[in-house]
């Protein structure tokens, strides 16, 4: 899907029958704060699949489920910890710390060919990504860095201008990351960098 090129059969009916047996919500759930984070997190995911899969392998019977709302606007005025659940009164949204981490949730949609509200909340939040790969990185949990990362690397991919530099972040997650999920969405920033082979 990272490159555009048609799956293999087996791996389009793998994802049909997983579609089947999980089908996405009917009507997505709201978004933070209005509704609980996990199901519209996955209502983003699961509309993401459906519509990579609808544009790389024609004649895919999934119907493409309704796109879900956008996430909470992340206010640099606020305090950095306080989520859209608890955001002070008067906040037109939520800190970068719980900002970037569901943004780093919602990792698989950084992908070239996608343009969502989620990839605009990406733009306008570029600032707040590069602190939550970095804050991320400082405490060790690699996993959530690199997904953060991905968005990072997306950005750079479209031509935002990053306040660090996301090739270097890549590599040292690289380097001292670890485990599959770690390792395939360096793989994917690497590709969104131009940075294979390296």
């Amino acid at each position: 899907m990272l490159t555009g090129q048609t799956p293999a059969p087996e791996e389009s009916a793998a994802v049909r029958l997983t579609l089947a047996a999980l089908p996405p919500a009917p009507r997505p759930p709201a978004a933070p704060p209005r509704g609980p984070e996990p199901p519209w997190i996955r209502a983003w995911i699961d509309w993401g699949l459906v519509t990579l899969l609808a544009r790389l392998a024609p004649g895919t019977p999934q119907a493409s489920p309704p796109m879900p709302s956008g996430p909470p606007h992340c206010d640099s005025t606020v305090p950095r910890h306080h989520s859209a659940t608890r955001t002070p009164q008067g906040a037109s949204g939520e800190g970068w710390v719980p900002w970037a981490l569901r943004m780093g949730q919602l990792a698989s949609l950084a992908l070239p060919g996608l343009d969502t509200p989620v990839h605009e909340a990406a733009r306008s939040g570029a600032e707040a990504l590069a602190r939550g790969a970095t804050r991320s990185l400082l405490r060790r949990d690699f996993v959530t860095a690199a997904r953060v990362t991905r968005w990072l690397a997306w950005l750079a991919a479209d031509n935002v201008a990053l306040p660090l530099e996301a090739a270097l972040l890549v590599e040292d997650i690289a380097l001292r990351g670890g485990g599959n999920r770690c390792l395939l969405d360096v793989e994917i920033c690497h590709h969104m960098l131009g940075l294979e082979g390296v």
